[in-house]
């Protein structure tokens, strides 16, 4: 990743090709849990417990 995110050129290829994917449907996160700002100490403990599979989301709200 270090290769990729260092590179501009690399780096832009990486972002439009995850945008495109995200934009069209072929790419779609897999979430496993989301958590209310209100309760980031407790998904930060469900992160460091490494028992999940998929993304962990923080929901952050005006």
């Amino acid at each position: 990743m270090f290769e990729v995110t260092t590179d501009p050129q690399r780096l832009a290829r990486g972002v439009a090709f995850v945008n495109a994917g995200l934009a069209c449907g072929s790419l779609s996160p897999i979430i496993d849990r989301i958590f209310e700002l209100a309760d980031i100490a407790e998904a930060h403990r469900y992160m460091e417990s490494n028992t999940q599979i998929g993304k962990i989301v923080v929901v952050v709200r005006h």
